[in-house]
């Protein structure tokens, strides 16, 4: 929406009718004149005022019109234009206000300009990060649904940078935790000094610690024990932190996005399976291809630095997030998506024999509601209103990977968590549409 244009034309009240009213009421001059109004023995000009700010345009432009209606008129009309005369000495001459931008956006309008966003977002990450397109869209699709994300490779793919890069392309405040089997929860939280003040008083005082931030980037998160693995619950989930008795909420947005090596096992803490459900995705980081690896080593080699851009900042991505919300899903996706997770659990009914040969514990309700979630933010970045089934399956091996445990038997026959979801994605069948008066 543009600015507001208001025209006003006085013959007799200039004065009770001036730029101070206007002013209050949050518009400016825009130093044009325009004739406006005509009677039988003048024609007169009036100066334009002008009003730029959005949020407060509804608000103020009521607030004038009601002064203008109880200062000059007993009643305005639904028509902006009147010559309405009061008691001999007031003259409202014209009223007009008209809009100067064309209609408003829609939501068509909204994700195409997402959609562009999003791309030149990955071109400035591109700049330092070659290949991983899979990769880096799922990183996307998890910031623009407030998930969090748990990177696995190698070392020396690039995670981390991966991680820092981005941080610098949103504008938002990163920091980054090396855990290590001596870290404590506090390290991670924060915690309450002691503090003396010059007249001797002590209090307690409350030290943020990296958490409080927008991007929390824990590396090599399974090197520390469970109990500072833990301090990361109550963060990921309620966004928030309790140190003693008080409750300090985390600044918005906030990610966690976490790294670990699924190589080495020796001095190392798996991560229980209530902070693994609390990551949206399991990503895997795979190597990258020939031709990739040949320009990776063409361009980390010159000694220089890329420079990228800043695209986004933290409040333009939390209206994006309300904006990938606001994607419809149809009941035939819900339906879908209920079935394929009901159909991860052995002693569900509707699971195939597969499933209760190879699988010891399915995924549970939340893992339906990151399938939604995911398949909203591909809809989203693809500029389309609603959600296919395409999107849902797209997103199904890193949301279910991580919360489908296969037993002794799938090990036995060479099945992998990822062989046993690709195999279910085939087993459960669309549901039908009705058709039209059904």
């Amino acid at each position: 929406m543009g600015p507001i244009e208001l025209a006003i034309g006085l013959r007799r009240l200039r004065r009770q009718f001036s730029h101070r009213t206007l002013l209050a009421q949050g518009f400016s001059p825009s130093n044009q004149y325009q004739p406006i109004g005509t009677n039988t023995r003048t024609r007169f000009e009036t100066p334009i005022f002008l009003l730029h700010d959005a949020s407060r345009r509804n608000e103020s432009l009521q607030k004038l019109l009601d002064f203008v209606a109880c200062r000059f008129c007993h009643e305005l009309p639904k028509r902006y234009e009147t010559g309405s005369r009061r008691s001999g000495s007031a003259y409202l001459a014209n009223l007009r206000i008209e809009s100067l931008t064309t209609k408003t956006r829609t939501l068509g309008d909204l994700l195409k300009e997402f959609s562009q966003h999003r791309q030149v977002m990955q071109q400035e990450l591109q700049k330092v990060i070659i290949g991983q397109d899979e990769v880096i869209e799922q990183i996307f699709a998890a910031i623009f649904t407030r998930g969090h994300c748990l990177l696995e490779g190698v070392p020396g793919l690039a995670k981390t940078l991966m991680v820092s890069t981005l941080s610098q392309i949103l504008d938002l405040n990163f920091k980054r935790i090396q855990f290590t089997p001596d870290l404590m929860p506090s390290d991670i939280t924060g915690t309450n000094v002691l503090d003396e003040d010059e007249h001797g008083r002590r209090s307690f005082r409350f030290v943020e610690g990296p958490v409080f931030t927008n991007i929390l980037l824990a590396d090599e998160i399974n090197r520390t024990p469970p109990k500072t693995q833990a301090a990361l619950l109550q963060a990921m989930q309620e966004r928030d932190v309790t140190v003693g008795q008080t409750t300090y909420p985390l600044p918005e947005p906030f990610f966690t996005i976490a790294t670990q090596n699924p190589i080495e096992q020796e001095g190392t803490y798996p991560l229980p399976e209530a902070q693994l459900d609390r990551f949206m995705f399991n990503i895997k980081v795979d190597y990258p291809t020939a031709s990739e690896e040949e320009q990776i080593l063409t361009s980390t080699t010159r000694h220089e630095q890329p420079d990228v851009s800043k695209v986004l900042s933290s409040r333009a991505i939390l209206n994006l997030q309300k904006l990938v919300g606001s994607v419809a899903v149809s009941e035939y996706i819900i339906k879908y998506v209920a079935a394929l997770v009901r159909a991860t659990r052995p002693k569900d009914e509707t699971a195939p024999d597969f499933v209760k040969e190879l699988v010891d514990w399915g995924a549970g309700p939340r893992a339906g509601q990151f399938l939604i979630h995911g398949g909203k933010a591909l809809a989203a970045m693809d500029g389309r209103f609603t959600v296919a089934i395409e999107d849902v399956q797209k997103v199904a091996i890193p949301v279910l990977r991580h919360r489908v445990s296969t037993n002794f038997q799938a090990q036995a026959e060479g099945m992998t968590t990822e062989d046993v979801i690709a195999k279910l994605l085939e087993a459960i069948a669309v549901p039908e549409i009705a058709k039209y008066g059904e």
